[in-house]
């Protein structure tokens, strides 16, 4: 019998010694079978908690993730599930995905199964549920299976109640319904930084001690090759452009940055920027800025590759990221990992993940935003420290260590 075969037969045993019924919402312990004697429920809870580093864990996560883009709240998904797998090779979490999901993001170390009964919020709500099959379900993209109380949730924030603007209508109406359902029902929740873990006790009224952080990751762009050739694509030299990353959603704040932008075209000789990213309107409720063609030292790079963006990081000579709200804000983690030195805001989690190892904005002040891209690209010493000092501090966020916190938070609910 190899390794696999033994976790599947001893957590057979430890399914069936601690089986459940969920009445009105509260888990009680039902019968317990060993050997052909009963076993009372409270010595059953007793043993449970006692041994619960010993208990194979039987979980399925959520995969509706796994057939959507691959931008913020999806790498997370990916990169834990990843880091869970591996983490646990002999009681590996089942990754249970809809029928569109998109084979060429997942990992070989990830189990999976698909579950071909309806797609997108109908297969969330009603196929997943019976699919997750006595499994403690893990979703990780904000919403789950509404009614599913055996389940542990993640809410990377609290933006639908704090920055409402910056989401259609029925956006805002279909999370904020669900998340008023999904607070009561499921068994714990994660979030991504002590900001969002905040925000979401208050928005949401729910207690502190019900909600855990797992901080990001960002140790996945070891796996990922540079691809320089974007530089002779978008006709830009190492060192010779400012990055921005985002997309024309009211928080991530590009049209300020377009105006500093424009302030610092009154100089000549300055340098480009690139600007990587895309909009969503049917989520985000904006439309594209107004005023024509760009100028001449704006290059509009639209969506592009992990390669791609990797060698942006690489060979900018800054990255300028002045949110007005964010959860985590991995961008600029990652730009900092590339040794890229980080102009950025106080807004959010911002200065929480980036610490000491970036200069700051004024998120909302065009002038200031503008004055310190001049002051950065005018200290060649300053950018050179930034680069060491971030390169450092980044390498403290790794998935492995955020998949052993989360595994700790599981454990625990057993």
């Amino acid at each position: 019998m190899n390794h696999r075969e033994v976790a599947r037969s001893r957590s057979g045993r430890v399914r069936e010694k601690l089986k459940r019924e969920e009445v009105a919402g509260v888990a009680v312990v039902a019968s317990v079978v060993d050997s052909g004697s009963a076993v009372s429920g409270a010595a059953a809870v007793a043993d449970n908690r006692s041994t619960a580093d010993e208990i194979p864990l039987m979980i399925a996560i959520n995969g509706k993730f796994t057939s959507q883009r691959l931008t913020g709240v999806q790498r997370v998904a990916h990169e834990l599930t990843y880091a869970l797998s591996r983490l646990l090779p002999h009681e590996s979490p089942i990754l249970l995905v809809p029928r569109d999901y998109l084979d060429d993001q997942l990992s070989p170390w990830v189990s999976r199964r698909v579950v071909r009964r309806f797609r997108g919020v109908l297969w969330e709500q009603l196929a997943l549920p019976f699919a997750a099959n006595g499994r403690t379900l893990l979703s990780l993209c904000n919403v789950g299976p509404m009614f599913m109380r055996r389940q542990v949730l993640m809410i990377h924030d609290a933006a639908i109640f704090d920055l409402p603007e910056g989401y259609s209508g029925k956006f805002r109406l279909w999370y904020r319904f669900s998340f008023g359902v999904l607070k009561r029902n499921v068994r714990h929740i994660l979030t991504v930084s002590a900001f969002s873990k905040a925000r979401i006790a208050t928005q949401l009224g729910v207690s502190p001690d019900k909600i855990s952080v797992i901080r990001n990751g960002v140790d996945h762009l070891d796996r990922v090759v540079s691809d320089s050739s974007i530089l002779n694509r978008l006709g830009v030299e190492p060192e010779g452009f400012v990055l921005i990353v985002g997309s024309l959603a009211p928080g991530k704040n590009l049209t300020r940055v377009l105006d500093a932008i424009a302030l610092l075209a009154r100089d000549s000789g300055g340098p480009k920027f690139v600007i990587a990213g895309g909009k969503n309107v049917k989520i985000f409720g904006t439309e594209a800025r107004d005023g024509g063609a760009a100028p001449e030292n704006i290059v509009w790079a639209g969506y592009v590759s992990d390669g791609e963006l990797k060698a942006l990081y690489e060979r900018a000579v800054c990255f300028v990221f002045p949110s007005l709200y964010e959860g985590f804000g991995l961008p600029p983690l990652e730009a900092m990992y590339c040794g890229c030195p980080v102009i950025t805001s106080r807004e959010g989690a911002l200065t929480e993940v980036c610490g000491d190892c970036a200069l700051y904005c004024d998120a909302r002040s065009a002038e200031d935003i503008a004055a310190k891209i001049t002051h950065l690209m005018g200290d060649a010493d300053a950018r050179e420290t930034m680069r060491t000092k971030g390169r450092e501090h980044a390498r403290t966020f790794r998935w492995k260590d955020a998949a052993a916190e989360l595994l700790s938070v599981l454990r625990g609910l057993e």
